[in-house]
């Protein structure tokens, strides 16, 4: 398309948009969408200039949303200063009044990520690398788990029978893992953080009872668990729902007597765990502590200071 055939379309765009005829619309208008449109399109060029004609880039990574997307920005090192201190967007960048095409790519493809997340299963092999053996509650699949939160919350009655039949009871600290609503944040972090945390208990003198996955559950099956198994603090290492930075993000929830509808004020809990905000050994190192802590002040959540 040359010069003339491109201030024509813009000229033809302007006027329907504005609901006059393309020859009232003036001049300096169509010149200032042209540069815009002009602008976006060496942008977006750049950007696909610096992937490498033999390698096939994931949009999703790391390098490709560090790359600045702003045409001539005025203090790049301030940007890269920014960048450093969060894994939120910094420099996007846009095309016209709209975010540019690599950004929304990129969106829609970490929207992607964040709902296979959810909809898938924790892979199997994980789980018997960890010698971790299931549990469900009561709801009978992922639909089912995520328009039914009260069903989360409840271990179903096998689930029960497995826990009274495979777990010690009377222990000072319960810890186990749950899908919750991201299986993408087990995978990446319960290798380093579940060891951690049995480690550093160990290392306290605290007893310990045996760790389990729950399927479909909720953070609130830890009540029910720890009525059952009479442990004083109750751990649940649990996937949190994924957003557009990462989908890997996980949480431990902890609470000391934990009972079936207790308030949630009583819960504490230690978030963020995932490679771009607390590493999983030092989030597991500092589980163990605050069970520790928990243990000698008879307290969580908003009774407890630490």
């Amino acid at each position: 398309m040359d010069q003339k055939q491109l201030e024509a379309l813009i000229r033809e765009v302007v006027a329907e948009v504005m609901g006059a005829k393309a020859g009232d619309v003036p001049a300096a208008l169509v010149n200032d969408v042209g540069s815009t449109v002009k602008q976006a399109a060496a942008q977006s060029q750049t950007v696909i200039d610096e992937i490498p004609d033999d390698e096939l880039v994931d949009i999703c990574s790391h390098e490709v949303r560090q790359r600045i997307l702003i045409a001539h920005p005025m203090d790049t090192e301030m940007m890269d200063r920014m960048r450093q201190m969060t894994n939120a967007r910094i420099g996007a960048g846009r095309a016209g009044s709209r975010l540019n095409t690599v950004t929304m790519l990129t969106l829609r493809a970490n929207h992607a990520q964040a709902r296979d997340s959810v909809f898938s299963e924790v892979d199997q092999a994980l789980l018997d690398e960890m010698n971790l053996f299931s549990v469900k509650t009561r709801c009978t699949d992922k639909n089912n788990y995520l328009t039914r939160p009260d069903m989360g919350r409840r271990l179903d009655d096998e689930g029960r029978a497995v826990l009274e039949q495979k777990c010690k009871k009377h222990v000072q600290a319960q810890v186990y893992v749950s899908d919750g609503l991201s299986s993408k944040a087990v995978e990446a972090n319960v290798r380093d953080i579940l060891p951690a945390i049995m480690s550093g208990l160990e290392s306290f003198g605290i007893s310990t009872g045996t760790p389990f996955f729950v399927e479909y559950g909720r953070v609130g099956v830890m009540d029910e668990i720890s009525e059952l198994l009479d442990a004083e603090v109750t751990c649940v290492l649990l996937g949190e729902r994924p957003g557009l930075s990462t989908a890997e993000s996980m949480s431990a929830y902890l609470a000391y007597r934990a009972t079936i509808g207790m308030p949630e004020s009583r819960r504490t809990v230690v978030s963020n765990i995932h490679k771009d905000g607390i590493n999983s050994v030092e989030a597991g190192a500092y589980v163990a502590e605050i069970i520790r802590i928990m243990l000698e002040k008879k307290a969580s959540g908003v009774d407890l200071s630490l």
